[in-house]
């Protein structure tokens, strides 16, 4: 009896040995992928990097991890040319990218790593998206101007944009609810109905203010945008990709 319990005390303190070893590998194995991945996508800061799993030596062992999960908290992301040839900013920021990389497997001097699949949300701010939008006045039709003056959640998954129309000299605002939609790489929105006054002054050069896109063209390893919508904050995206290059 004795020495079996002389074995399981061994056991227990290997055990534990193993188990402290295991997080701190895990913690340092950690701290340098935020490193590579901050430097591979030229990020501001380090990201937050957490890999699941346990234990995380014998993942190790295999040359794949099962389950790596990112959080970048501020990510400029290029929109190529200017949004919608209105002049529109050259990056987005995009706000608390988080992405879930299953399936991530890494070359033997852990110098790039590659996750068979990856999902993610994100979102954009309403300040950043109008942006996108014509804010400064545009004429529709001679003596009237309009622009778009702000974005917020209008519920249900819409966005309100405010609209302002000046005739001569008088302004007025009008909320008109939009759909937003994923197309491609392109955040859209798109006026549900236009008040009555408006499309009696010009429908189709109204929708020239109301109507606008903005394209995102490069994501964190490549992911791709998937889904969008209004959110209280700003549209939350969801992203999605395969083969997702992590570092390297």
């Amino acid at each position: 009896m004795r020495a079996l319990r002389i074995l399981l005390i061994v056991v227990v303190v290997l055990g534990g040995l193993f188990v402290i070893a295991d997080r701190v590998a895990v913690h340092f194995a950690e701290n340098e992928a935020a490193d590579k991945v901050r430097t591979t996508e030229n990020l501001a800061t380090t990201p937050d990097v957490s890999i699941k799993g346990f234990p995380f030596l014998t993942q190790v062992a295999s040359g794949e991890l099962d389950d790596v999960e990112i959080g970048i908290k501020d990510y400029e992301a290029d929109t190529g040319t200017a949004a919608g040839g209105n002049g529109g900013p050259k990056t987005i920021r995009i706000d608390d990218l988080k992405a879930d990389m299953k399936g991530v497997s890494f070359s033997g001097d852990y110098s790039s790593a590659t996750a068979a699949t990856a999902t993610g949300t994100a979102t954009i701010a309403y300040d950043e998206l109008l942006k996108a939008a014509k804010s400064e006045p545009t004429q529709i039709i001679p003596g009237v101007n309009a622009q778009v003056v702000g974005l917020s959640d209008g519920g249900n998954g819409k966005i309100k944009v405010d609209i302002k129309v000046t005739a001569a000299g008088a302004a007025q605002t009008y909320p008109v609810l939009s759909s937003v939609t994923v197309d491609g790489d392109t955040v859209k929105v798109h006026a549900d109905n236009l008040p009555k006054l408006v499309v009696d002054l010009a429908d189709s050069r109204i929708r020239s203010i109301t109507d606008f896109q903005q394209a995102i063209h490069q994501l964190p390893g490549g992911v791709k945008l998937d889904s969008v919508q209004a959110a209280q904050n700003g549209v939350e995206i969801t992203v999605k990709g395969s083969n997702v290059k992590l570092a390297g």
